[in-house]
């Protein structure tokens, strides 16, 4: 049952509101002014709040502001004094709506119908959030993994560019999506390009967008992935990767903190951190001439190096037990565990393919074990 305070200083206004709201099945608290409906936002939760705006102690609209500094329950303002520019600046300040007084009914409870839609939307969105946050949870507490968390902590809440390096599967994405997390960008886009992934001709309208008839399939203008995470994060994933007339162009973006689509004529500005991760040494590939020496100092502000699963095996244990919890709960499956000949054997597997290899064989091991999991399991099924 969905919960509404009600806010005014009439208590007849009250007494109605309340009578209405729970004859629609709302559960319904009511408050008398501003300073008594703060404390109950403080102390409880609501899915809509009706405002009234000219109340004695304090007025609806310094209320109004200081709900939307400790929630972001949908208000909508109601007032018996209102003008258009009064509701122009409820709206302006945050509020769901408003509806001057006396009130229409059939109005009312299609807005408020419409403000729990939104409210149930943005907890779902709040939800879904912290689902995928922890998917890109950091695992481990051998002193390399707690090194790097250390650094986020500190590099996170700046914008300077980070260059991420470490092997294959070590997780280099979840580094950069943790320094996104923790960012001051977190609430804006983080958009991942892998660059090996993306043919050389094609890289540079995927990084700055094209114009409509720039080259034979620019069917329609689309705008690069600069420009979709302009106020949050570009992740340059294999960035050692990247052609060098590409890499020219990533330079001045950066330098100038300016686009160019392909084909245009006119420059955009953007505002963009850029993370960039390798699993080269790109101090070889300069030497090879396969990389700028300019951009890599410019994406080298922030070194993270990311260490193999060889060199962490202490988390080993830690990693394949919430790897296995995990699976045990998206597979339906009751819940296992490694005794601990499992684990010792885990541990002294060379993981090629590190964490994400070992993520591999704990999800073989759900799938084809029951319960506990022996040495004689993992040598069974993780040397396959």
């Amino acid at each position: 049952m969905a919960k509404i305070l009600v806010v005014d200083d009439e208590k007849a206004i009250r007494s109605t509101l309340k009578e209405i709201l729970e004859y629609e099945h709302y559960s319904v608290i009511d408050a008398a002014d501003g300073i008594e409906a703060l404390e109950l936002v403080k102390n409880d939760q609501f899915d809509v709040i009706l405002l009234d705006i000219k109340m004695p102690r304090m007025d609806g609209m310094e209320v109004l502001d200081e709900i939307l500094k400790i929630s972001d329950v949908p208000v909508v303002m109601i007032s018996g004094h209102g003008t258009i520019e009064t509701a122009v600046e409820a709206i302006k300040k945050g509020a769901y709506d408003y509806i001057a007084k006396p009130l229409d009914l059939n109005r009312l409870l299609i807005t408020i119908r419409n403000a729990l839609d939104k409210s149930f939307l943005v907890n779902e969105a709040k939800m879904l959030r912290r689902k995928v946050f922890k998917q890109y949870e950091m695992i481990g507490e051998s002193p390399a993994i707690n090194q790097i968390k250390e650094m986020i902590v500190r590099v996170a809440p700046t914008d300077a560019r980070v260059l991420i390096t470490g092997d294959n599967g070590t997780g280099k994405e979840l580094v950069a999506r943790w320094l996104h997390e923790q960012s001051n960008r977190a609430a804006n886009p983080f958009v991942e390009v892998n660059c090996a992934a993306i043919p050389s001709e094609l890289i540079e309208s995927v990084l700055f967008g094209h114009e409509k008839g720039s080259f034979t399939s620019a069917i329609r203008q689309r705008k690069g992935d600069f420009e979709q995470a302009n106020g949050g994060t570009l992740f340059l994933d294999e960035i050692g990767d990247m052609s060098l007339s590409a890499q020219s162009k990533v330079l001045r973006a950066l330098q100038e903190n300016k686009i160019m689509r392909v084909g245009g004529e006119k420059e955009i500005p953007v505002d963009v951190r850029v993370i960039a991760a390798t699993n080269k040494n790109l101090k070889v590939e300069i030497e090879n001439k396969n990389f700028r020496e300019d951009l890599y100092h410019r994406l080298n502000v922030i070194p993270i190096h990311v260490p193999s699963l060889s060199e962490r095996i202490d988390d080993i244990p830690i990693l394949a037990d919430y790897f296995m919890e995990q699976f045990c709960q998206n597979s339906g499956k009751p819940p296992m565990y490694f005794d601990q000949e499992a684990l010792d054997h885990l541990q002294q597997i060379r993981w090629t393919g590190n964490v994400r290899e070992l993520r591999n064989v704990v999800e073989r091991l759900t799938i084809l074990c029951d319960g506990k999991i022996t040495g004689e399991d993992v040598k069974k099924y993780a040397m396959v």
